[in-house]
Parts: structure tokens; sequence; C-alpha cells
């Protein structure tokens, strides 16, 4: 499994449709390397203002997809 270093830089959109919730960003993508004794995987690293723009992002599309919802399914 390839590994990588993710760093977003910037949150430009957020979307969803058809069950997938999609986001836009300008991020730097590097290979990483793995460290001994620990399982493979991908790091994603945001700053603090860029996590709080995600969490809001999200909460209001969350907020989108449950307003679709029959009554009875809420």
């Amino acid at each position: 499994m390839k590994t990588f270093s993710i760093e977003v830089q910037r949150i430009k959109a957020l979307s969803n449709s058809h069950g997938l919730v999609q986001a836009r960003v300008d991020a730097t993508v590097t290979t990483a390397l793995g460290r001994d004794g620990d399982a493979p995987s991908s790091t994603l690293s945001l700053t603090v203002e860029n996590t709080r723009v995600l969490a809001l992002l999200l909460k209001a599309q969350l907020a989108e997809i449950d307003s679709r919802k029959a009554r009875s399914q809420r």
C-alpha cells in the first residue's frame, strides 16, 4: 500500500451528490515513509482554521442531506 502525507492548504468547496460528500481543496501531497513498527497509513494535516471551516461545511452539508429525508426516517 502506498502511503502519503497530505497537507491541506485551502478548502475551496464542499458538495454532496449521490451519497458522496466531495471536497475541492488545494493540497500538497508527498510520499510518506513508514516508521518501523507502525502500520502503513496516509496522514492528513490541516491547520486549526481549515479544520474549523471543514467542520462548518460538513455540518451544513449534513443538515442539507437530513432535510431531504422523509420525517419518518429522521
